[in-house]
């Protein structure tokens, strides 16, 4: 852990070279240090977000969030998040190259390893499985609890053409998957099936499944919060990020 952090709003390009907003949050060291894409969950870019970004850094990684609902602004988060939800939220597309760019302004810093993953809550896990199947320079991805990886019935798009579950095959980076077994979205019947196309094609994963915890347990602002089962959700997250982000 560092004992100071350095966090601030940036711009980043993003998708098609879009500018966007990102929350960038870094350890005060002279150090060298891996990198974390944040992908927000639903609710938006909100001050939860802004903690976890913050949490990462503390913990000796330098995080960027990317605003994904950035072009349904400007405007307060709430009201750019239900105008984002209003529309459909971002294409697929978009979340892969806002995160590529995000990715790209994280090895651009002097103090980069080079190494950089992603974690993702609520949509963003989703999103963050979908990357570590669509950016091969991923060195670890974290899913907390991303629903709509097996999607409904009827519920693909144009923005969202593919089902992730079926991207797996091209997973190119170690998965952790962690979630609430009181969650309907993922449920665990939809944790087991992804976690046999995971063996099928043979990925690298480790998946930590909670009792008495639902959807977003991690959110200590939200009536779902579990403390004891967030804890050791927070503990396995920087055990596999230095398992696999350390150089």
């Amino acid at each position: 852990m560092y004992p100071g952090l350095t966090a601030e709003t940036i711009t980043i390009a993003g998708h098609n070279g879009d500018t966007i907003e990102a929350y960038y949050a870094r350890p005060m060291t002279s150090e060298k240090v891996p990198g974390v894409v944040v992908l927000h969950h639903m609710p938006g870019w909100d001050e939860w977000t802004m903690e976890v970004t913050r949490k990462l850094a503390h913990h000796g990684l330098a995080a960027i969030a990317p605003h994904l609902f950035h072009r349904w602004g400007p405007g307060d988060w709430d009201d750019v998040t239900a105008a984002a939800r209003a529309a459909g939220g971002p294409s697929d597309a978009q979340v892969v190259g806002d995160a590529e760019g995000a990715v790209a302004f994280l090895r651009a810093q002097q103090g980069s390893t080079g190494k950089v993953g992603c974690i993702g809550f609520c949509s963003g896990g989703r999103q963050s499985y979908m990357l570590a199947c669509k950016i091969p320079s991923l060195d670890a991805a974290v899913d907390c609890w991303g629903g709509r990886v097996v999607p409904e019935p009827g519920s693909l798009d144009e923005k969202h053409p593919q089902a992730v579950i079926d991207m797996t095959a091209s997973m190119s980076c170690p998965l952790l998957g962690i979630f609430g077994n009181d969650d309907k979205n993922p449920d665990p019947a939809q944790v087991n099936r992804i976690e046999q196309e995971l063996k099928k094609h043979g990925k690298s994963y480790e998946f930590h499944r909670y009792d008495g915890a639902g959807h977003g347990f991690f959110a200590w602002d939200r009536p779902g919060y579990r403390q004891e089962q967030a804890v050791d959700g927070w503990k396995r997250v920087f055990a596999f990020y230095s398992k696999h982000l350390s150089s």
